[in-house]
Formats: structure tokens, C-alpha cells, sequence
């Protein structure tokens, strides 16, 4: 047996975010977004229609972290009306907004359920409404976010079913003209949200659908749309594939390449685009002769065998200048192989489908210079 949920209105296309003043229809509303000159623009555009928000969050930071949102949900105690909250910006932006919404002003009960010592029906979070705009996160589709905290060395996943979007507006106009580094980085993001979603205990054969369609579209779009930058259609493409594998992961979610890089991103400050896709080829290998739904995707998507497909998707990944090596970020190989491992302890890992023993055999084979006798 098996089922599929995910209830969040997706309205795509270009143009798309002239329609969130009509959606709020004269409902107040805080905005969270950046405070660069191109989202200034976009608030004020927002703002002729909508009209003034109550609350305006600007000063949302890269892997948002707990002692920043803490102040920042100070801000919304005392407003005079029960908001809708609009994120409008990259992933970071839609998870802060889901942290403001699930603490409505207040941290505590937030951080109480964040930290596991409160259960869900504390939470009762505001509507939200998401506007990405770049092609990866797939937190527009999904109930859950991240929160880092860097001073203690770790992260937390916020998941409470109260924070699917209403409503996501997908305006692949919104990404045109994003820097190449952004645009590789989050491509590669909704690449490893769709493969994450096939070698996982949760996969369901619309999830799988999903994340085929999302993994052809990123890989036959990314190494285009990065020599490309401005090409509306290639825009088009990305953000369609990002919005597919928002909905395959929504329900599996990650597993074990994520798992692996978060500490890659806390102790060695690797993107986190570029932390949880250089291990795909790796993880591809050791899941040869899985079968089921990881097999049948990973032979939809790249045509072959889990070696030819980890051996095309490495060409990929070297076109796009991400090595696959894990010496290249820092990471000597007796703390790689204690990476795995660890890996394998946390809820992304244990989703894997895969096993510690032949991870850790392939990690072995690769730090040994694989690459170099393939």
C-alpha cells in the first residue's frame, strides 16, 4: 500500500507574482524577503497592490540560524492583526517565513516543538504564502524547513503540517539574471531532492514519477541555463524541475546524501547546493542491484546501469566545475568515513534504502582513486 499527499496550490508561470495582490484580496500580511534593491522593487510593486504590509522582514541571512530568527519573531509580538505571511526569496527566506509562522510571536512555543519537547497540536501556525525565487529548494511545496544553529554545531528540521503554503506563485521571471554560483548551487539542490527521494524507504510511484521527470529536466537544463543566464526559457525549465521535486521529496522526504551534509556545511562552510550533490555519484553506486523504484528511476533518468548513471551524472558534475572528491572541501578521509557513518543515525539516514556497509565499501574504493582506474 502507498499514498500521496501534498495540498499546496501551485500557481506557475511567467508573470505569475501579478496575482499575490488579488490572492491576499485586502488580507494584512507581513513580508519576508531580502533587502537588496531587486526585492525592494518587488515589495514595492507587491505593495501598490496589497497595500502597506503590517511587518516587513528583510535582514533573512543564508542557512538561517536560531539566534537571528530569535530576534527577528521578537518583532512580530504586539501586531495588531492575525497575518498572512508571504515569503518572497530563495530557501532561506521560505524557511524563516515557516519558522515566523509556526511562532507567532512567540520563540518559545516555536523552539519547545522545534527541540521535540512540545507536539504538534501546540502549533497552529498563520497561512503562508511562498514566492521563490530560485529553482531548488522545493520548500514552496513542502510542510517543513531548516533551522541551523551554528554556535552548538547542529541543525533541526521544523516539520508541522500547518506549514504547507497555501499557495506557492512559481514566476520563473523572478530567476532571470541570477548568478551562475546561485543558479548551479540551487540546480543541484532539486537534482538531490529527486534522486533523495528514489533511494528512500518512503518512495511511492508518484513521488517516483516526480522525481524522474525533475532529474531530466535539472540535468538536461542546468549545464544550458549556467552558460545562459538570461534565457527565459531555460528559466522556465529549471524552475518547473525544482517545483517537481519539491513535490517528490514533500513526501519521502531527504535521506542519506543530505544527512551527510550538514556537517559538511556547519564545520567546512561548503553551500549547501553544492554539500548535498557531490556525493550523489558515490551514493548511486552503492545502491547498484537495489531494484524496485530506486532502479526503475535511476534507469529512467540516465538510460543505464547505477554505474553508467553515477559515471554520467560525475561528466555533469564536472561540467558544471563540482568535484566529486571529498579532499577538494577540506575533509581528510578518515573523517569522511566517520561522515557516513554517522550519517546513517539521523531520520535522512535512516531513510536510505541503502546499507552503511556498502557506502562505506564504495567511499573506501573512491578515496583509493577510483576514479583513476575506472
Amino acid at each position: 500500500m502507498w499514498s500521496y499527499h501534498n495540498p499546496v496550490d501551485v500557481q506557475f508561470g511567467q508573470g505569475s507574482f501579478s496575482k499575490l495582490g488579488s490572492l491576499l484580496d485586502g488580507r494584512p500580511y507581513v513580508l519576508v524577503t531580502y533587502g537588496e534593491p531587486y526585492f525592494q522593487t518587488l515589495a514595492a510593486t507587491l505593495e501598490k497592490s496589497a497595500g502597506k504590509p503590517l511587518l516587513v522582514v528583510d535582514d533573512i541571512a543564508p542557512n538561517p540560524d536560531i539566534a537571528l530568527l530569535e530576534g527577528q519573531v521578537a518583532r512580530f509580538a504586539g501586531l495588531s492583526a492575525t497575518p498572512v505571511v508571504v515569503a518572497l526569496g530563495g530557501g532561506s527566506v521560505i524557511d524563516s517565513a515557516k519558522v515566523f509562522a509556526a511562532a507567532r510571536g512567540d520563540f518559545a512555543v516555536m523552539d519547545a516543538f522545534l527541540k521535540k519537547r512540545a507536539a504538534a497540536e501546540t502549533l497552529s501556525p498563520w497561512p503562508l504564502i511562498a514566492v521563490p525565487t530560485t529553482a531548488g529548494t522545493g520548500s514552496e511545496v513542502t510542510c517543513w524547513g531548516t533551522v541551523w544553529d551554528n554556535g552548538a554545531g547542529s541543525k533541526y528540521s521544523l516539520a508541522h503540517p500547518g506549514l504547507y503554503p497555501k499557495v506557492a506563485l512559481v514566476d520563473p521571471e523572478l530567476m532571470v539574471g541570477k548568478p551562475r554560483e546561485l543558479t548551479i548551487q540551487t540546480g543541484l539542490d532539486a537534482l538531490s531532492h529527486s534522486l533523495e527521494s528514489l533511494w528512500n524507504r518512503n518512495a511511492n510511484p508518484v513521488s517516483a514519477a516526480h522525481a524522474v521527470a525533475s532529474a531530466r529536466g535539472v540535468l538536461s537544463t542546468l549545464p544550458a541555463l549556467a552558460g545562459d543566464l538570461r534565457n527565459a526559457q531555460l528559466r522556465e525549465r529549471m524552475a518547473r524541475a525544482a517545483t517537481l521535486a519539491g513535490f517528490a521529496f514533500s513526501n519521502t522526504k531527504t535521506a542519506i546524501a543530505h544527512s551527510l551534509s550538514y556537517p559538511i556545511t556547519l564545520k567546512h562552510g561548503v553551500p549547501h547546493g553544492i554539500a548535498c550533490s557531490f556525493s550523489l555519484p558515490m551514493i548511486i553506486r552503492s545502491v547498484a542491484g537495489q531494484g524496485g523504484i530506486c532502479e526503475e528511476g535511476l534507469r529512467s533518468i540516465f538510460g543505464t546501469d547505477a554505474a553508467g548513471a553515477a559515471e554520467r551524472l560525475e561528466t555533469t558534475l564536472d561540467k558544471l566545475g563540482i568535484s566529486t572528491d571529498f579532499r577538494t572541501y577540506g575533509i581528510a578521509e578518515a573523517e569522511w568515513r566517520t561522515l557516513i557513518d554517522t550519517a546513517f543515525e539521523g531520520e535522512r539516514g535512516q531513510n536510505f534504502i541503502g546499507s552503511r556497509e556498502s557506502l562505506l565499501a564504495v567511499a573506501h574504493v573512491e578515496g583509493s582513486g577510483r576514479k583513476a582506474v575506472a
